[in-house]
């Protein structure tokens, strides 16, 4: 059976699963876990994706991640194939390092984002790894410490997390940890790691009369949501798909959007690679990029050595483009004559 393809959007929110081949360790010692870390925090500083929740378990690492300017497979891709090559030299080995592809589950983010930050960060005390919820506080390889300040993670989102407990740093940290402690006697929760809602057996209509309204079954397991969440990532993934194969058919490339965003902004093509900060060029170029990532699935780090800037900044001017894209002046849904 062929492997379904990845859904993500701007702004998506994933749960990501990746485990160590044959169930070994991917993490042998503190040096391993310092390492996978540095390398989480450069590249998800780099692309600006945030980061909700993570933890680290000796044969797999959970995250819990938000779609920036970069898709999150390049994030994933850059992540994990040069943890690989620096595991593999330092410990003499050859070979695959993780299992197959990491499982990305695409989330509703009410009321899942904070049963997942819930799940994430408890799964070191369920593993054995600490002995209880007071040393998971200090516990340096999960993104709990940081949420509850007592350790700093400048690349971890815990604002965002906090504010949904109170009004204060102090009272949501104090909310959120007796949340956690709540989630103890939940068990390992599958239902939060294995997809949404049912789409077979005669589909949404079929589900929805169902006795007592089922709200979560598994099914599709790269979405976590309820039917209507599903219903409308597919439709999008859907559209997308077309687009891009529509836009591939009739050799719609880089040099085409080049001239169709020139032509938006009155510049020449040519300006959009030979640099410079007037407003209108860098207007044009953000917008470039942004609809080069979205619509060519170009990546950040191909289009940097392009545009001969550096990826983070073409990581921001992504951001920027997402805006101007979604002015009226500029949108994207526009109707081309492919």
């Amino acid at each position: 059976m062929p492997r379904q393809a990845r859904i993500d959007a701007p702004g998506a929110l994933h749960h990501i699963i990746c485990r160590g081949i044959e169930s070994k360790p991917i993490f042998r010692d503190d040096w391993d876990r310092d390492n996978f870390l540095e390398r989480l925090g450069t590249l998800l500083s780099a692309t600006l994706t945030p980061c909700f929740a993570w933890a680290l378990i000796p044969n797999h690492v959970h995250l819990l991640l938000r779609t920036g300017c970069t898709p999150i497979a390049d994030v994933m891709r850059r992540l994990l194939t040069g943890y690989a090559v620096t595991f593999n030299h330092r410990h003499a080995r050859h070979g695959k390092l993780f299992q197959n592809r990491y499982k990305s589950i695409l989330c509703e983010e009410e009321p899942y984002l904070l049963e997942l930050v819930r799940y994430i960060h408890l799964n070191p005390l369920r593993a054995g790894l600490v002995a209880d919820l007071d040393s998971l506080d200090s516990y340096p390889y999960a993104g709990h410490a940081a949420v509850i300040g007592k350790l700093r993670n400048e690349w971890q989102d815990t604002g965002s997390v906090l504010a949904r407990f109170g009004d204060t740093v102090n009272r949501g940290r104090l909310r959120y940890r007796e949340f956690l402690r709540d989630g103890l006697a939940m068990g390992k929760r599958p239902e939060l790691t294995g997809g949404g809602l049912i789409r077979s057996l005669g589909g949404w209509k079929t589900a929805k009369q169902s006795p007592g309204r089922l709200d979560r079954v598994k099914s599709d397991e790269r979405i976590l949501g309820g039917s209507d969440f599903v219903d409308e990532v597919l439709r999008r993934s859907h559209e997308e798909l077309e687009q891009r194969a529509q836009l591939k058919a009739a050799g719609y490339g880089l040099d085409e959007l080049a001239r169709e965003v020139a032509g938006l902004f009155e510049i020449r093509p040519s300006r959009l690679y030979e640099g410079g900060k007037s407003p209108q060029v860098v207007r044009a170029r953000s917008l470039f990029c942004y609809r080069a990532v979205r619509e060519l699935s170009e990546s950040a780090t191909a289009l940097a050595r392009k545009l001969c800037l550096s990826q983070p900044a073409v990581s921001i001017a992504v951001k920027r483009g997402e805006a101007i894209a979604k002015s009226e002046e500029y949108r994207l849904d526009k109707k081309r004559n492919l």
